[in-house]
């Protein structure tokens, strides 16, 4: 794993960290190949039951490292061909599906200002908690590209289609509070709580009951996008999935008991 992408598993909680501080966490080659492995490196662990994504510095993430950008445009044109915008298939897509994708669920320790694909990364975790000096803003048309980062299915489903048309249009930066009053940020913390307040959320689910969650990830995927019939029966299915667990039988077993269940994630 390169240095500028942290990666560390630990009772089952796997920690990503963007770690360029010194660039905002600017996503250049590196940093997406190393976020891609990350995050897909974890959605396949068996050890890994939740995933916390988070970063060093004053920003979370600015997005694509425009300095890096910038000269691969020049070398595209220089070349005669088109392959700088590549990155949204072999970088930034397979991120969001597996954060958005794995069976397992993921928290966004938002720490400082997120744009552009920082952004897009965030809205594919499950939670997201933010520092109340954080930022969020789409940026894209302001240096005149289209949504990535899985934004245009991401932000009109937490925030409605007109409201999500109009930070596309018109991209600005959005206070921690105006985003959680908006339905962007799931917690707002003191800035200097963040890190904790964040592992602590990412922790519970890590000890929670790990099928459960990702049969209620699915079933949200599943509805967004199908009729309430499809969804009643993908429901059905789901449900029986879980019912048949181990932390199933241990939830029951414990509510009469009047204990607090140890689940084990299967």
């Amino acid at each position: 794993m390169a240095d500028s992408v942290l990666y560390e598993v630990n009772d089952g909680l796997a920690t990503i960290t963007l770690n360029r501080p010194d660039a905002m966490n600017a996503l250049n080659i590196d940093a997406k190949i190393a976020l891609r492995e990350a995050v897909q490196g974890a959605a396949e662990d068996p050890r890994v039951r939740a995933v916390l994504l988070t970063a060093t510095g004053r920003a979370f993430s600015v997005g694509q490292d425009l300095k890096e950008h910038i000269a691969l445009l020049a070398e595209d044109r220089a070349a005669g061909g088109g392959s700088t915008m590549s990155t949204v298939r072999e970088h930034y897509n397979p991120i969001v599906r597996a954060l958005a994708g794995m069976a397992k669920p993921v928290v966004a320790g938002v720490n400082g200002v997120a744009a552009g694909a920082g952004l897009g990364f965030a809205l594919a975790a499950d939670y997201r908690v933010v520092a109340e000096t954080a930022t969020l803003t789409t940026a894209f048309a302001g240096v005149a590209l289209s949504a990535d980062s899985g934004i245009s299915w991401t932000l009109p489903r937490l925030i409605g289609r007109a409201r999500a048309t109009d930070l596309l249009l018109f991209p600005r930066s959005l206070s921690a509070q105006a985003a959680y009053e908006m339905g962007l940020a799931d917690k707002v913390v003191p800035a200097d709580r963040l890190a904790d307040e964040a592992r602590a959320v990412a922790r519970a689910l890590a000890e929670g009951p790990t099928l459960a969650y990702a049969a209620i990830k699915e079933s949200l995927a599943f509805g967004a996008g199908h009729s309430l019939e499809e969804t009643l029966v993908k429901e059905e299915e789901l449900q029986a999935r879980a019912g048949a667990s181990e932390d199933h039988a241990t939830a029951v077993q414990s509510f009469i008991a009047k204990e607090k269940p140890v689940y084990r994630g299967r």
